[in-house]
């Protein structure tokens, strides 16, 4: 480079225009240019999903085998089914639960009556022992006459209910089975009986009190039991 060329930088200028334009070429050549692809998003297809079983394979338990009587015959197994053939056949003998004789009539009536008379005898026992005890008396007090009424009535009243429920579904079974049904007939004379079996050491007067009295609660069940059931 000349001295005339230093000074006026004109080879300079010229190298420099040359350079820009070949850059300028380079990268307007689309050979030069890195391809762009196309890409075309495909619709999902929820049929073609893998779930646990397409990797597990056949390694899952059969759910039938995971059972704890998996294997065993059920058709020998007595207490997998209910017999309901054995239900009474009896007319009249339906009531308000399915009864397959004198031992579930005994146990639901028998059950029934004692918890309902305990019921009752406690509520009377707890009215007894506040109307008993003076209301200016202390917490403590009231509530100890509350309680010694409730357990003195409640009992006595459940106990003797039972024992004339037990006896009533005695003879009421008994009768039934004789005359080859159940209806009104048979829970009155069951009640009188029983009533005056319950009382029969008092005298006569307190037996057929007691058995007009149960023979009225027989007869108002029996009504009802064919009115509802």
């Amino acid at each position: 480079m000349s001295l005339w060329g230093t000074l006026t930088g004109k080879k300079a200028s010229s190298t420099s225009s040359a350079a820009s334009s070949s850059s300028s070429s380079s990268a307007s050549s689309p050979q030069d240019i890195a391809p762009t692809t196309s890409f075309q998003s495909t619709p999902f297809d929820p049929t073609t999903a893998q779930d646990v079983s397409s990797f597990l394979g056949s390694s899952l338990p059969d759910p039938s085998q995971l059972h704890p009587l998996a294997g065993l015959n059920q058709q020998t197994l007595d207490y997998l089914s209910l017999d309901e053939s054995a239900l009474s056949d009896l007319p009249g003998s339906r009531s308000a639960l399915p009864s397959r004789g004198w031992s579930d009539d005994l146990q639901y009536g028998t059950g029934v009556t004692y918890l309902s008379a305990l019921t009752l005898g406690g509520g009377y026992g707890m009215i007894e022992g506040l109307r008993r005890t003076p209301a200016s008396a202390p917490p403590k007090i009231r509530l100890n006459s509350v309680l010694n009424s409730i357990t003195r009535r409640g009992p006595f009243l459940g106990n003797s209910a039972g024992i004339i429920a037990m006896v009533y579904n005695g003879i009421n079974s008994t009768i039934g089975h004789y005359r080859g049904k159940h209806d009104s007939a048979n829970s009155v004379v069951a009640g009188a009986l029983s009533g005056m079996l319950f009382k029969s050491t008092r005298g006569l007067r307190p037996m057929m009190i007691s058995g007009g009295l149960v023979a009225g609660a027989a007869g108002a069940w029996a009504v009802m039991r064919k009115t509802l059931f």
